[in-house]
């Protein structure tokens, strides 16, 4: 099994044609043709993550979050890049496309939530490319603040909530950075949004339109996925799959 052969099993249910222009998703370290062993899924390539790896013989990662986004304007020996370019280890970053996919990150966190009734969810009307949020409606609906509970136990965090007053059935999400999905929630008639990473300016807004939003962290919203994307890919390859630990980087008090 090789790396370029992990990198088409992706690209078969994640198209990296579907990534968002901004991005940088693909093969971003490493060799194609190289054969592989082990492979390490995981959301972030810190540098724990690289040592984790190369004392426990992974040369290749796969994650959610691009090792390489801005362009490198310096290589020390300290960088990650550096590091994984010094043990050999390959990394794959599945990002925006794999928020989009089917069974990628919204999915996974729609799933975490318990919902029901799971549709696509765009941010604008059309565009060329796939719809990165999703509605889904609960199981029983609830209060808004036994919602922002519950969706803080099953993402096992603290959630930030903006209350609404009223009860929430069907529920809007976008894993990550997604307050722009305000108006297209409200638009799909959801009483709630789940994301993260909300300025305050947009706190204020959901208030001031009645939406019930929860901030419950960019870590938690996206890392759901991580599992998911391990046992695909142990399902697919020979290699020897596992999850790279990894815990939120703030923590919520």
């Amino acid at each position: 099994m090789k790396v370029i052969d992990i990198l088409e099993f992706i690209d078969s249910f994640a198209p990296f044609n579907t990534a968002l222009p901004f991005d940088n998703a693909g093969l971003l370290v490493g060799d194609g043709q190289r054969e592989i062993n082990k492979i390490g899924a995981v959301l972030d390539v810190t540098a724990q993550a690289v040592e984790y790896a190369v004392q426990n013989g992974i040369d290749l990662i796969v994650s959610h979050h691009p090792v390489i986004f801005n362009p490198l304007k310096r290589l020390q020996t300290d960088s990650v890049p550096y590091l994984l370019a010094k043990h050999d280890i390959a990394v794959i970053s599945a990002h925006t496309n794999l928020d989009a996919a089917r069974g990628g990150v919204n999915d996974a966190l729609a799933k975490a939530l318990e919902l029901e009734n799971i549709a696509p969810l765009s941010e604008n009307d059309g565009g060329d490319f796939p719809p990165m949020g999703r509605t889904g409606t609960l199981k029983r609906p609830m209060s808004d603040r036994d919602f922002a509970k519950f969706v803080a136990e099953k993402l096992s965090t603290k959630a930030k909530a903006v209350l609404s007053g009223k009860e929430i059935a069907k529920v809007a999400l976008c894993g990550g950075a997604g307050e722009d999905f305000i108006a297209p929630a409200l638009k799909a008639g959801a009483d709630a949004l789940v994301t993260a990473d909300v300025k305050h300016h947009n706190l204020l807004l959901a208030k001031s339109l009645g939406l019930c939003l929860i901030d419950a962290g960019h870590f938690e919203t996206e890392n759901v996925v991580v599992p998911i994307l391990a046992e695909k890919l142990a399902a697919f390859s020979a290699a020897e799959t596992v999850i790279i630990p990894q815990f939120p980087p703030a923590v919520w008090f």
